[in-house]
């Protein structure tokens, strides 16, 4: 009986002393830099690889002259030599940090005031029942419709720029935190009670770490909208004293009927607002998945 036991102990030990090691493997090789090529080629590589069969088939439409009209369809070449010269007279990154600019501090605010009408939204059912339904209609309103009221009401400013900001990004924000809010298993919001975290106290330790992943899909989404609403905002309000953002270089092109400068303000626009995405809400998002378990390192 004595052997039995002193097997089973043994038997025990072993199995825990094996769970132990295949925990430390797994940390390990969660912590385990990802080496350069691989990151090269699984990351790196592809989306050089899609640039450089658009720039293939653009060229081929030009060189080809499938569209032989230089005013429609300029060549590669041609947008480079004008980003080219706005970068060697200094008006390059003029364009680009006034769009920037605003668009950044235009998130900010929106950003303020959006995190804490979604949580009132989600805690409070009056409030949700009231408003709830408005936040979901003013997300799914394009962003253009609040150029001219703005422009009536704020007058040509910045003003007016940051009030179609808010108007874009803010119901984002809010349905987001809402939705992450509304997936916090109940199980965490009575064990929070349970240990005194009530009030503001449970919102900030249970209740915002719980529905983070929601939030930061509604911060990624409230981006988009409020890169969307300045670009908008540039290209119908333009004035001599806003400067020259993206959306008034786009509009500039337009009015000359120049399609080189059209491209190079297209192509920025996008450029920036796949920078900011890399920068930014990627290396977020990755951080609250990983935070979770939910992202591993192969």
């Amino acid at each position: 009986m004595a052997s039995t036991d002193s097997t089973t102990v043994a038997k025990d030990g072993s199995d825990l002393a094996g769970l132990e090691a295949g925990l430390d493997a797994l940390e390990s090789r969660q912590t385990l830099r990802t080496p350069f090529r691989q990151t090269f080629v699984q990351k790196i590589l592809p989306p050089v690889l899609a640039v450089a069969l658009v720039l293939a088939l653009w060229q081929a439409l030009v060189s080809f002259r499938i569209v032989d009209d230089p005013t429609k369809l300029p060549a590669p070449s041609a947008v480079w030599d004008v980003v080219r010269t706005a970068w060697l007279q200094g008006e390059l990154l003029g364009y680009i940090w006034t769009s920037v600019s605003r668009g950044l501090l235009g998130f900010c605010l929106a950003l303020l005031i959006g995190t804490p009408l979604g949580l009132i939204v989600a805690r409070v059912r009056f409030i949700r029942a009231a408003i709830g339904p408005i936040l979901s209609g003013l997300q799914s309103l394009p962003s253009v419709a609040w150029v001219p009221p703005a422009v009536i009401w704020l007058g040509l400013n910045n003003s007016m720029m940051y009030a179609v900001i808010l108007l874009g990004a803010v119901p984002s924000i809010a349905n987001g935190l809402v939705s992450g809010v509304d997936q916090v298993p109940p199980l965490f919001l009575r064990a929070g009670r349970t240990l005194g975290a009530t009030g503001l106290k449970g919102t900030w330790h249970i209740v915002l770490p719980a529905a983070l992943p929601g939030y930061v899909a509604g911060l990624k989404q409230g981006w988009a909208f409020s890169w969307r609403s300045l670009m908008a905002a540039e290209i119908i309000a333009s004035f001599p004293d806003l400067g020259v953002g993206l959306g008034q270089l786009l509009e500039n092109g337009r009015n000359a009927s120049d399609m080189a400068m059209v491209f190079e303000a297209i192509l920025l626009i996008l450029v920036v607002g796949i920078a900011i995405d890399l920068l930014i809400f990627s290396p977020l998002e990755r951080w609250v998945l990983r935070s979770r378990g939910l992202l591993v390192k192969s």
